[in-house]
């Protein structure tokens, strides 16, 4: 992971694994390579990818034009990185694609799909809107970092909250919480039991995350 902050002396031993098949210990011991698949994560190029997001590029899958400025910037960037040797070595250098908005949202409903699993034992259940649902992937993405940020957004605005409403006992066994966002810096959680609950507000659906379709 992160091989452009590695050690100078790791290159050494990649080498010899890329171009042998096998390492040598200190004492001639001997490590098999020939069935490895070894892969190397680099952050090289987010710099740019934050660039053009902040001056409304569009580095979406379907802006084929600019991926390949892209994958430019980033092959002349790990030039100057790494020695020829080594990039001569790798069979394939893999750029991804910037997350797209449906994929910022899929992935917070993975994160909230996770907080509603811990509290399956005492039958609480989370209703996300649509604002919210949105609210969390714009704020919880940056172009330099991913979506790494979300996870945390996410523990923070839905569970940190839910856990101080919890103590407070504000939320019950059994009831179901409301996460919306209607303007403010942070989501609004209100908890109601269930059978209470009468909305005619479309984007939320008791018992689910809502979800565009």
């Amino acid at each position: 992971d992160e091989i452009d902050k590695a050690h100078p002396d790791t290159f050494i031993t990649l080498l010899q694994a890329l171009n042998h098949g096998h390492l040598t210990d200190g004492q001639g011991r001997k490590v098999d390579f020939k069935n490895t698949i070894i892969i190397l994560t680099t952050n090289l190029g987010t710099r740019d990818i934050a660039k053009a997001a902040n001056t409304g590029f569009n580095l979406g899958a379907n802006n084929e034009s600019s991926y390949q400025r892209m994958k430019d910037q980033g092959s002349s960037e790990l030039k100057q990185q790494f020695r020829p040797e080594f990039l001569n070595r790798l069979d394939d250098i893999v750029m991804f694609h910037p997350l797209t908005r449906e994929e910022l949202g899929g992935i917070v409903d993975i994160q909230v799909a996770g907080v509603s699993q811990r509290l399956t034992d005492r039958r609480i259940t989370l209703d996300v809107t649509d604002s919210a649902r949105e609210w969390l992937a714009n704020t919880g993405y940056d172009p330099a970092y991913g979506a790494r940020p979300l996870r945390r957004l996410v523990q923070t605005e839905v569970g940190d909250q839910l856990a101080r409403m919890l103590l407070a006992g504000k939320v019950h066994d059994g009831d179901t919480v409301l996460v919306d966002q209607t303007g403010g810096e942070h989501l609004e959680l209100s908890a109601w039991a269930s059978d209470q609950i009468v909305s005619d507000d479309p984007s939320v659906s008791v018992g689910n995350v809502t979800e565009d379709k």
